[in-house]
């Protein structure tokens, strides 16, 4: 990664990883594509190579980000899809013009087009996002149980009960509250 900018939350799902590019969203939030560049370092990471990125492009997928996580969190507490949202996805994903295509090894890769536009990787992001919205995929959208984070993620575990979007961070650090909160008591009860 490059040096100064917060590292990249990865995930196993596009889109939910996408609206991880901002973090923190109920605490000092921490955007993790502040630059045109920083978004093309995260759609390469992502499969999603493009040639460059202008800071309206930039623009356009904060947009996107932003509708995605609105719909996901909706969905993931069974509110009813916000409209405007959904519009943003649509269009996104409309004016995308990404193919699929599967590679020697038997994996599927996303073929921007010609030019490697930004708007082509954004499409795929919201073809993405309109799968795990509409349940087309084996999982569940849920919140993280982090009160300063509050991320969709999809969930896919076995159980469905996963509690954080990531164990290293959220739940790292939930873990941690708890363990000294507990500390705290035990010195007090025991003095």
């Amino acid at each position: 990664m490059r040096a100064g900018f917060p590292d990249f939350r990865l995930g196993n799902v596009l889109a939910t990883s996408f609206t991880g590019t901002l973090t923190e969203r109920r605490g000092d939030p921490v955007e993790r594509i502040p630059t045109p560049q920083r978004l093309v370092d995260w759609l390469a990471v992502n499969g999603l190579a493009v040639d460059s990125c202008t800071p309206a492009q930039l623009d356009l997928a904060r947009e996107l980000r932003e509708a995605i996580h609105a719909a996901a969190t909706a969905a993931a507490v069974q509110d009813a899809l916000p409209a405007t949202a959904v519009q943003v996805i649509n269009d996104f994903s409309a004016d995308g013009r990404a193919a699929a295509i599967l590679t020697p090894d038997g994996k599927r890769r996303w073929r921007l087009g010609s030019a490697s536009r930004v708007e082509d990787a954004l499409g795929v992001i919201a073809a993405d996002a309109i799968s795990i919205i509409a349940g087309e995929r084996d999982g569940k959208l849920a919140l993280c149980a982090s009160p300063t984070c509050q991320a969709a993620f999809f969930d896919t575990s076995q159980s469905r009960t996963r509690k954080w979007c990531e164990m290293n961070t959220c739940g790292n650090r939930q873990k941690k509250a708890r363990f000294n909160a507990n500390q705290r008591r035990n010195s007090r009860s025991a003095g």
